[in-house]
């Protein structure tokens, strides 16, 4: 049994007769063997009905179809002008708005670590672990809404439901100002985690829904590099932030600020931010066709607003579900860690207070350019036809090993050389876009793409909430043991990617070798019948993993 075998029933050397794979069915079955809507697919090819049988799983396609009158008219001429042309006004429609909110995300995420350095700690009499559980439980209520949230999106104007649940994530956070003590904080935090769930998988779909898998990870590269300006305006905001002095406490002043922001920056969202190319009110009816034709290599389709339960079994019976999930695992136990102490670990080199929040803008800086440089550079490696995703995730660990084990070991006294370790911590945030990319292009099935991202982002919430135990509060600020937690989760991610990309490439040598003993070989697949048809990566043999 291949690990990437297809759904139940259909063989791994073989194609189902309901699957439109290639322009004919395998030549070694006779007439008598095969069912009737097979043998009538093949003496009706001219009729739309028969031309686009979808699986018999699958039921319905993809929504993109509402744009084409007959099948026929999918395969329409573009210029690659024309095609540019749509391209770079579909970057303005999507891409600033993702990357404000993207940024908002992580400020979001740092506001806690500011407010611990501004004092809430000894406001609300947080001891012994606390702290940690403030952090972590905020991830608790996005696990607890991941998977609600995830088929929310499907069903939904996903443009919409990302505005509104920004909104009330925006005000979660100014109400955690109110807080009086751990228990209130915890509440309100666990709730603005439940908001914030739907964020990185909706950016995930709303990517693959606009872009082609080739230039999906630019795009992703585009709106995750606010990650770093996010850090890097965090900073600033903490500065300004920190030098108010009034009856209100800075700690109150981060929270009531950057929520208001994010709430009206959710009804922006919701205003403006396309549901998708079928919907979008910016285009006209031939741009939409253009955004629509140009994805149809990609075999995933744009969306299906149907939940699929052959799909949801499909996903968890698939050995990517199971890896990406310790992906994202492993990928975050480091960012539960940084993203809560990084501020605590740089003031134990000697800084004051608000000369921590300025030493934070170099560090997003760097992750910024780390971003910028892993994306191009793959995009120009994949231009000349060579599979390098996985190749570049392993080069943007490097740095963070490296940092990592120079914390571990520097002497204390190494105020400068340690600096420079913590800053090499950063470039992990680009080994984790190119996984976010790898995920949208290598699953197909738009229930599937949800199912998977939301275990995927369950691996994220994992990370996070064990991150930041690791970080004793015996050992601050040095943080041994959390130190050592960032060493083995990067070894560990280096070993799943190794297997991931023996695995994908195994299959797709698998699936040339199966259609190339067909009628046409690869040559004759017919790549139009498969890529609107909302079938899964397992169902559709025309599919072809990325690594």
């Amino acid at each position: 049994m291949g690990l990437f075998k297809r759904s139940a029933g259909v063989a791994p050397d073989t194609i189902s007769p309901h699957t439109p794979t290639s322009q004919s069915t395998s030549p070694t079955r006779s007439n008598d063997e095969k069912d009737p809507e097979a043998i009538h697919s093949e003496h009706t090819t001219s009729a739309p009905q028969s031309k686009w049988k979808l699986s018999a799983k699958s039921g319905d396609g993809d929504v993109a179809m509402a744009l084409f009158g007959s099948p026929d008219e999918l395969h329409e001429p573009i210029s690659h002008e024309e095609e540019r042309r749509v391209k770079r006004k579909i970057d303005w429609m999507i891409l600033p708005y993702l990357a404000v909110c993207y940024a908002f995300f992580y400020i979001d995420k740092t506001t806690l670590s500011y407010a611990a350095i501004f004092g809430i700690r000894e406001d609300l009499n947080l001891v012994g672990t606390e702290y940690s559980w403030l952090s972590s439980i905020f991830y608790f209520g996005f696990l607890a809404w991941a998977f609600p949230t995830n088929f929310l999106m499907q069903r939904l104007p996903i443009g919409k439901y990302l505005g509104f649940n920004i909104f009330l994530w925006g005000t979660f956070l100014m109400l955690q100002a109110s807080a009086k003590n751990f228990t209130q904080l915890a509440v309100l935090r666990a709730f603005a985690g439940a908001a914030e769930a739907c964020s990185d998988p909706s950016f995930m779909l709303i990517t693959s829904m606009w872009y082609k898998r080739n230039e999906q990870p630019r795009a992703m590269g585009t709106w995750y590099v606010a990650n770093g300006a996010g850090i890097a305006l965090g900073g600033l905001l903490g500065y300004g932030i920190g030098n108010i002095h009034g009856a209100v406490p800075s700690w109150k002043l981060e929270f009531v600020i950057i929520g208001a922001l994010c709430c009206v920056w959710g009804v922006v969202m919701f205003i403006f931010l396309p549901d998708s190319p079928v919907t979008a009110k910016g285009l006209s009816h031939r741009e939409k066709r253009v955004a629509v034709e140009r994805l149809r290599g990609n075999q995933t389709g744009v969306e299906n607003k149907h939940l699929k339960g052959y799909q949801v079994k499909e996903a968890f019976c698939d050995i990517k579900l199971y890896l990406f999930y310790i992906l994202g695992v492993v990928c975050n136990v480091p960012n539960g860690g940084i993203s809560n102490f990084g501020t605590i670990i740089i003031k134990g080199f000697g800084f004051s207070t608000l000369e921590t929040t300025l030493m934070q803008i170099p560090y997003g800086a760097i992750i910024a350019i780390s971003i910028l440089i892993c994306v191009f550079a793959n995009e120009y490696v994949e231009k000349s036809g060579r599979q390098a995703r996985t190749w570049f995730i392993l080069l943007f660990l490097c740095p963070n090993i490296a940092g990592s084990f120079g914390l571990a070991f520097l002497d204390a006294n190494n105020k400068a050389g340690r600096l420079t370790c913590y800053y090499l911590t950063g470039p992990y945030n680009a080994a984790f876009c190119m996984i976010l990319s790898m995920s949208t292009a290598n699953t197909a099935g738009h229930t599937k793409k949800v199912v998977t991202n939301a275990v995927l982002f369950l691996g994220y919430c994992t990370g996070n909430i064990i991150g930041p135990f690791f970080y004793l509060t015996s050992q601050s600020p040095r943080y041994q043991l959390g130190i050592w937690s960032m060493i083995v989760s990067h070894l560990i991610e280096v070993c799943v990617i190794l297997l991931l990309r023996y695995l994908l490439a195994k299959e797709n040598k698998r699936r040339d070798r199966v259609q190339g003993l067909e009628e046409g070989g690869l040559a004759g697949r017919d790549l139009d019948a498969t890529a609107f048809s909302d079938m899964t990566d397992r169902e559709n043999m025309n599919f072809r993993y990325i690594f």
